[in-house]
């Protein structure tokens, strides 16, 4: 396997960058405990920047990590019209990386179910999601990675607020329902900005999504395009949100499942000093009268 995957001339700069998305993947990975000794790690390679950024990040990450973990990369050929099947392959042999194509029709059930014009994503993204379920456990994969980053997880959580009245985005690491995989998103930390610049300077065989990249007016999208406004307005708005998603005070929110409302009741100290305040605060106005 080659863990050097680099571009031809790599200038300072995007060895900068390059350290830079390095530490804040090794630094999530930590944080949340992502990878652990042993571990068989299925990183899923859409073809996109993300995707790519992350299996790069992972490999160089392994060539010197105090423990043992082994990458398959997974692919899900959804049979997407004019879908270029040799890339990923030829990418995968080319730089020595284990691989697996998953081959399932979900394109055509997408678009039996859903109406010309309808948003495709959540079908999508279900389908998906068994499939990879099912491919993790054939294969032996103790974690799924997923190529999620940062904003992508500042945008879930108002999609989640505007549009499904919850608070909650995508987590860092995930069990799932039948608690049987284990889902992490090693580039939490890391923003889009920068995979987009160390994509570029990769030149990674980028693929685009037909299904459902290719559609327009996307709720995403717009959430996006306010985050971007937010961004350019407040320099450092997307992190404090993303800050504020890590730091939680359920006492100053309003989920009686996850805080005890009904008993508050204050301390009997704090109730013998109002009632000494309230007996010391009649006898004052007692003696004006």
């Amino acid at each position: 396997m080659n863990l050097e995957i680099l571009p031809p001339k790599p200038t300072r700069n995007f060895l900068k960058l390059r350290k830079k998305l390095i530490g804040l993947t090794g630094k999530a990975i930590m944080h949340f405990n992502m990878i652990e000794e042993g571990d068989q790690v299925m990183v899923c390679i859409s073809g996109g920047k993300d995707s790519y950024t992350m299996l790069t990040m992972l490999l160089a990450l392994k060539k010197k990590a105090p423990i043992h973990f082994d990458i398959i990369a997974v692919n899900l050929d959804q049979k997407q019209p004019n879908f270029p099947q040799d890339i990923l392959p030829n990418y995968f042999i080319d730089h020595g990386i284990p691989y697996e194509i998953v081959k399932e029709d979900t394109y055509s059930i997408v678009k039996s179910k859903i109406p010309e014009g309808k948003t495709t994503c959540s079908l999508c993204s279900r389908l998906r999601r068994g499939i990879l379920y099912k491919t993790a456990k054939r294969i032996g994969a103790t974690k799924i990675a997923l190529g999620h980053h940062k904003n992508d997880i500042v945008e879930t959580f108002f999609l989640n607020m505007f549009h499904g009245s919850k608070l909650k985005s995508m987590p860092p690491k995930l069990l799932s329902d039948d608690k049987k995989n284990i889902i992490i998103r090693p580039l939490s930390f890391c923003e889009e900005k920068d995979i987009k610049n160390y994509a570029n300077a990769m030149n990674f065989p980028i693929i685009p999504c037909d299904l459902c990249g290719s559609q327009k007016n996307l709720e995403r999208e717009n959430i996006k395009s306010m985050l971007s406004i937010w961004e350019k307005n407040n320099p450092g708005r997307v992190n404090n949100i993303f800050g504020a998603i890590s730091n939680i005070e359920l006492s100053h929110l309003a989920d009686k499942s996850l805080f005890d409302f009904e008993s508050l009741k204050l301390s009997d100290n704090l109730k013998k000093d109002i009632d000494s305040f309230s007996i010391i605060n009649f006898i004052n106005q007692s003696q004006k009268v």
